[in-house]
Formats: C-alpha cells, structure tokens, sequence
C-alpha cells in the first residue's frame, strides 16, 4: 500500500510512487496488534493532511469531553491541560474558553500553524520521554493531559508512556481515546489499518502497558466515535481515584469478544475478502448498468479500502472532501481525484459511496440534496449496503 496521507498532486502522477507493506499481527502474549512494516513518523506526520476541525461531529465531541472533564477534576485558571496531537486546536479552543492554560503538542508544523494562528500554544515536535523532560525542566507539567487517536500512532509505544508519566504532575490524570480493537474485529473494519496506525488497541493490551510504567487505569468509557472507540482515564499507580467497576466490566466484555483467542484474528481475512467482492461488484454492476457512482471523502481508511479492492477512476471516478488540502489533489495509489463537495451537485451520482462511514449521519445530512435527483448513499463496512 502507498502511505495513507501521501496525497498526489497532478505532476506527481508522472512520478514513482512509494509502496510499503501493510501487514498487522497480533502478539499472542500480550494481544496488541501491531504493524510488521511502517514508513518513519517524520515522514507520516511533519506535513500532515488531515485537520480534526472539518468535522462538526468531531468538533461537538470535543466540546462535550471539555465540558465534562473541566467539572469532573475542577479544572481551572490554576490548572493546565497539555494534549498531545493537539492537531488545529480543534479540543484546546473549547478549554482556553473556560479560562483554563493549555498547551498543545502537535509535530505537524502545518497543522500547528492553525492552532497557533487562533492563539492556542503549540509547541510543533514529536512526543516522547525526551520531550517530556525538555517540558517538565521548563515547569510545565500537566493537571490533564490528553492523547486522543494519538496512542496507535506512535512506533515506541513505550517511550510516549514514559514521557506521559513524566508530565503527569502526581495527582493528574491522562485521557486517552483510541479505536477499540473488538469493532475493528467484530465489524470488519480493516480500512482502519494504514501505516499511520502502528498499533490496534484494546484494554486488554493497554493496562500491562501502562502498569509496566508505573500507571493504573481507573475508569473507561465505550464511545462511539470511529466505529467504536475507548476513552481510558489514566493516573500514577498511587493516584488519588477510586478505580471505576467500568474497568472489570469491560474485562470481561473483551474476553467474551475472543480478544484473547487467536482464532478470533484467523477468521478476519476471509471476512476482508467478502467486502472485497461484494463492492467490486457493486461498482462494476452499476458502471454495466449506465449507473453513475461517485463517493464521499478523501479519509486515510478510504485510502485502504480503494487499494486493496484496486478501485481506480474507471469504477470511481471522483471523490469530494471539505479539505482544502485535499482538494485538486488524487488519492494515493488509485488516483481517483478529489474536489470540494459541490462537485457533486453539479454532476449528481446515482450513487454516492461514503468512505468515511464512521461519519455517515453528519455527510448524509450535510448531503440530503441528492435525494432531489434520486441519488442514494452507499457504505461498504462491515457490510454493502445502500441507504435511503
């Protein structure tokens, strides 16, 4: 597979493209899964596509995690929150509106530049135990400190706890949010592996993880952003909460979800192959039958599903995303190029497939128009199916 993010600009397209392999294996001691090969984070994440604040879903998740989190632990102006990959500032915002200090962590410069433009501090560099003490010799330790959707992304899984366990002052709290393993297997979400993804997360593989380093869960959350996530709240092992029942409960949950039995993983490739054909042939029944289709979205997950089913622009011919990044720009791989939305008002699809299906209600609504021509919505995970 190409990088997911390495979006091709129309002259690129004469040049060669870089393949790596993208194969995910679970470890049977400790059940993370984990990619065998990935590209260097520096060349994933210093110029980085993807900009959390275009999603109005997202954003409103932010605002009510903020809100709750600023009662539940009496944050303050006495107080400060540090979140790593704090992206455009999409969370931080909703905290400095409280009067609460932030400071973001975020090693995409461009996307750092956004944050900083709407004045939330921003320091562009990747995160580890290092960093942690470069911040910690300049007084800045965390009350909370926030990685969401960050943990899976970084290779030395290790080193980025250690250095949250340094910036964590003694009574703090981490929060962490991640896809959570049992949706990915139980629904087949395979579009979520990408090389940016190194690990593929469960509480079952985080807790060992984060005892080794002096750290307790004690309390979860089921959320259901991106298919299916979970949202951990963190302390030193000698912190001050009470460990929630939350944490057994889903102990159990995941075991009865076969997490800890390798047959569980054996039987997610056939299940790969299904969404294959079933959407390949979808594609090619409609193109036979004079049926325009194009999709929604230019996401990373959409990167993966288009390149391992092989869809190019003769079967898709365009997408649309509300990233000017991504626009004027080819999906890596496939090719397929991407517009802004109003591409498809103007050549109104039969069919539009949302590859970002995670986000289905907020495009279907964003996208009810083409219901005016007759057009309808299709997604392909974890099933074909086509929406009304």
């Amino acid at each position: 597979m190409p990088p997911s993010n390495a979006y091709r600009t129309i002259d690129d397209l004469n040049r060669a493209e870089m393949y790596l392999p993208l194969r995910s294996w679970v470890c049977d001691a400790c059940l993370m899964v984990q990619l065998e090969d990935f590209s260097t984070p520096e060349a994933i994440f210093s110029d980085y596509a993807y900009f959390s604040s275009y999603s109005d879903s997202w954003l409103r998740h932010a605002r009510a995690f903020a809100e709750t989190v600023s009662r539940r632990f009496e944050l303050d102006a006495r107080t400060r929150v540090v979140e790593i990959a704090s992206n455009d500032g999409y969370l931080l915002q909703y905290f400095q509106a409280r009067n609460v200090p932030v400071l973001g962590i975020e090693p995409a410069r461009n996307v750092a530049r956004v944050a900083e433009v709407k004045g939330i501090p921003t320091r562009s560099m990747f995160f580890g135990e290092a960093t942690a003490a470069a911040l910690t010799d300049e007084g800045l330790k965390a009350d909370l400190l926030v990685a969401n959707n960050v943990l899976a992304h970084v290779p030395d899984i290790n080193d980025f706890v250690a250095g949250a366990k340094r910036i964590l002052k003694q009574a703090g709290v981490w929060t962490i949010e991640f896809p959570h393993l049992v949706n990915l297997l139980e629904e087949t979400q395979f579009d979520t592996i990408y090389h940016e993804h190194f690990s593929y997360l469960s509480l079952a593989s985080v807790a060992p993880l984060m005892a080794r380093h002096g750290l307790t869960v004690f309390d979860v959350e089921q959320l259901p952003t991106h298919g299916g996530s979970l949202r951990l709240y963190i302390q030193h092992a000698d912190g001050p909460h009470v460990t929630s029942v939350n944490v057994a409960r889903l102990n159990v949950e995941e075991s009865a979800a076969g997490i800890d039995t390798l047959d569980t993983y054996r039987a997610f490739g056939p299940r790969v192959a299904r969404i294959k054909r079933d959407l390949l042939t979808f594609l090619i029944e409609q193109q036979a039958a004079g049926v325009s289709v194009a999709a929604y979205g230019a996401p990373a997950k959409g990167n993966t599903l288009l390149n391992h089913c092989g869809i190019t622009p003769d079967l898709l011919p365009f997408t649309v995303d509300r990233s000017i990044a991504k626009q004027q720009h080819f999906m890596p791989g496939s090719h397929i190029p991407i517009y802004g939305p109003e591409a498809i008002a103007e050549h109104k699809p039969d069919y539009v497939l949302i590859l970002p299906w995670n986000l289905r209600g907020e495009i279907m609504e964003q996208m009810t128009d083409i219901r005016s021509w007759g057009g309808r919505f299709v997604t392909a995970i974890p099933d074909l199916k086509i929406w009304p």
